[in-house]
């Protein structure tokens, strides 16, 4: 299987469990607390390594103890961190989770605005030959050149629309072969449209060859330029944190398309792994590894024949 790049944002997630949000400001005690790997990229690169794909991760951290442990817990999930920089004088990404009982969350990011975006030292030469390029555009400068270089070498390019400048991600749309966004990022890039259909045609003709959208138990669904068009249900399982369920499906999905797998099967394994992160507090825990997924689906099938 060829090497996938993932090019995007790393951060340290403190993940906290409690019964129920509360109405008003009150203290509420954790039933548990988990500190861990957190960042879409860098979540996406992980579940490409759980599922044993060679991958590696272009991102940055401070020169820190958060940035220290992120690289710690990539490694453990099998993701190649020779191109995370960890940059003097910058302060590491981290997030506070509150998961409720019911698998909701809220997200509380602290990211260090005056990092340097440059992205001139990355070895975009490592590009050609590559299976696939994922980003999820939090590190702009990165992905243009990234997707840029993927597009004019014919590797195909993902990216996660789960982003709030549409003036920038409509840049990067000529130079996307799969565009996959969540509801609300989707109908915030085109607030005029009233449905997701039509919402996924502009991407389609802003130059995406596939445009999908995320929305969480109503599942994905998915058009392309060749007229085709699809919808995957989302898994039922018992969501214990739903942090990262996008981010395992972007991983998965593109892990998916390097192995060769059509479209819908890509949207099949992509909704399976997002399902089976949902099972564990943590963005990271839930992952499953390939055994894992394909005893998954299998069970899956089964029941629906």
């Amino acid at each position: 299987m060829k090497r996938i790049v993932v090019i995007g944002h790393a951060a340290l997630d403190h993940t906290y469990r409690i019964d129920a949000f509360p109405t008003t400001p009150t203290k509420v005690r954790a039933r548990e607390h988990l500190v861990g790997g957190g960042g879409m990229a860098a979540n996406a690169a992980a579940t490409i390594g759980r599922l044993g794909g060679p991958v590696e991760l272009w991102s940055r951290t401070g020169d820190d103890d958060r940035g220290d442990k992120i690289r710690r817990f990539l490694v453990d999930d099998g993701v190649d961190i020779d191109f995370v920089r960890s940059l003097p004088g910058a302060r590491t990404s981290s997030s506070a989770v509150i998961v409720d009982g019911h698998g909701e969350r809220l997200v509380i990011g602290d990211r260090d605005h005056e990092m340097s975006f440059d992205a001139s030292w990355l070895p975009l030469e490592r590009i050609n030959g590559a299976g696939a390029v994922l980003s999820d555009l939090r590190w702009f400068e990165a992905s243009l050149a990234g997707l840029t270089r993927a597009h004019d070498e014919g590797v195909p390019t993902v990216i996660d629309g789960d982003f709030d400048s549409p003036h920038l991600l409509e840049r990067i749309l000529p130079f996307t072969d799969y565009a996959i966004f969540p509801a609300g990022a989707l109908a915030h890039l085109y607030p005029d449209e009233r449905d997701d259909r039509a919402r996924l045609g502009h991407v389609l003709d802003a130059g995406a060859r596939h445009a999908g959208v995320t929305s969480g138990t109503s599942g994905y669904h998915w058009r392309n330029r060749a007229g085709q068009s699809g919808h995957q249900p989302a898994f039922p399982v018992i969501a214990v944190d739903t942090t990262g369920a996008g981010d395992a499906f972007h991983g998965a999905f593109t892990w998916a398309l390097v192995q060769g797998h059509g479209e819908a099967e890509c949207a099949r394994i992509g909704a399976a792994a997002a399902a089976l992160k949902c099972r564990e507090l943590g963005a990271r825990p839930g992952l499953p590894t390939h055994a894992e997924l394909e005893d998954f689906l299998a069970t899956q099938h089964a029941a629906v024949a």
